[in-house]
């Protein structure tokens, strides 16, 4: 059965759902999902369209970077909704496939597997991805744009380098059209899967254009890419062999917890907000019934930056243990420099190993503070977040209450 697949995306998501709640037109509305009362240096998750083509506001900013707009609609970023209209978004899609074909790439993304279906539906790919699309249109009133090809590779680029760009919101590619389309994609980073890296390093042997790397030697791309240099040569000859039901599994997996602070910190105030970091990640290591056997720390001055990251005797889920270790790092990395942003990750994740005694504690100390850990959890895990938490969450320098109403930063 010949391959056909479709990717939807949904046009400037987070703006589209809140224009949708409020029955406004995302090609007329200036709308920003940002909230105003925040610094200026807050990230705009999203604008509209029409803020898009009449002012050339990009759909990811900076707050001050945003033009004085006339009625301009300031809509206070609220995650909890927005994942609730992807999954309803999703559920459409499962309307028309199975799970099975179905791969979701992000919020607003996903790919669907047309091919078994268009005999069922006795329709053209492009028919079946009409009627998905206004589904979602009758139904939550959010546009989507598509893409659609013989694999996810020329499914995507159709999106991105036409489907996205004007009515009717989707692209059809073909292999015919690897020669006349994909090799006139321009600059390199535009077409999916290649990054400044990639782009810069295949700029230093020579290869500027797809068409360059289609016709290029694949001796040449093995040699300065490994097996990465054969998967390009096939991605710019249209080739694509990946499949939407595998399920990627990452070698090794890690937990991460990060924040841009509202105002320089000094040294001494950020450990507040490392020591409320470190708790969160704990309790999400422990949830999981993980240990880590590697701390790493990433702090950002506003001149410069520090990252280091250090492997440890003894894997662990121990509050105290783990904090210590990256208070380590943070002395080593000190400077008596501005502090805009901090970021710890527990990586070499295991699950809990057999018991491993240390000749510098005492088993009851440990023991201890094991149990107080998970009385803890508990009480957070019956009450929420913010019922347990430190002296020091009432201090200026705390910003564990508030985000802990938050989702993925932003008010939940």
């Amino acid at each position: 059965m010949e391959k056909v697949i479709a990717v939807i995306d949904l046009k400037s998501f987070y703006a589209s759902c809140e224009c949708a709640v409020r029955h406004l037109d995302i090609f007329t509305t200036p709308l920003v999902c940002c909230d105003p009362y925040r610094s200026g240096s807050s990230v705009v998750m999203s604008v509209t369209p029409y803020l898009k083509k009449k002012y050339g506001i990009p759909n990811v900013c900076r707050k001050r970077d945003l033009p004085n707009v006339p009625g301009m609609i300031y809509a206070v970023p609220r995650m909890s909704y927005y994942l609730r209209m992807s999954a309803k978004v999703n559920s459409i899609f499962l309307d028309y496939v199975a799970e099975e074909d179905l791969h979701v790439y992000s919020v607003d993304e996903s790919f669907l597997n047309l091919g078994p279906y268009l005999h069922y539906y006795n329709c053209t790919a492009v028919e079946l991805v009409e009627r998905i699309k206004k589904d979602i249109w009758d139904k939550l009133g959010l546009v989507a744009t598509a893409g659609i090809g013989p694999n996810m590779f020329l499914a995507k680029c159709a999106l991105d380098n036409e489907g996205k760009k004007k009515e009717p919101y989707f692209a059809v590619w073909g292999k015919e059209d690897v020669q006349t389309k994909l090799w006139s994609i321009s600059p390199l980073t535009s077409v999916w899967g290649i990054g400044n890296g990639i782009s810069s390093h295949l700029k230093r042997i020579g290869i500027h254009t797809m068409k360059d790397l289609a016709t290029s030697d694949v001796s040449l791309l093995e040699k300065e890419f490994g097996i990465m240099g054969h998967q390009l040569h096939d991605l710019a000859n249209g080739i694509d062999g990946s499949d939407i039901e595998e399920k990627y599994t990452p070698k090794e997996r890690s937990l991460s917890n990060g924040q841009t602070l509202m105002r320089p910190y000094k040294p001494e105030e950020a450990i507040v907000v490392l020591r409320e970091m470190n708790d969160e990640l704990c309790y999400r290591l422990r949830k999981q019934n993980l240990f880590a056997g590697k701390v790493m720390l990433y702090i950002g001055y506003q001149e410069c930056s520090f990252a280091r990251q250090r492997v440890l005797d003894i894997a662990t889920d121990d509050t105290d243990s783990l904090f210590e270790s990256i208070m380590d790092l943070f002395n080593e990395g000190k400077e008596e420099l501005p502090i805009r942003g901090l970021c710890i990750s527990f990586g070499k994740l295991t699950n809990p190993p057999a018991e491993q005694l240390s000749l510098f504690e005492k088993a009851e100390d440990r023991d201890e503070r094991r149990m107080l850990d998970s009385a803890i959890d508990m009480i957070r895990a019956v009450f929420g977040k913010n019922s347990v938490l430190r002296c020091s969450a009432l201090t200026s320098n705390s910003t564990v209450i508030a985000r802990n109403g938050m989702i993925g930063g932003h008010k939940g």
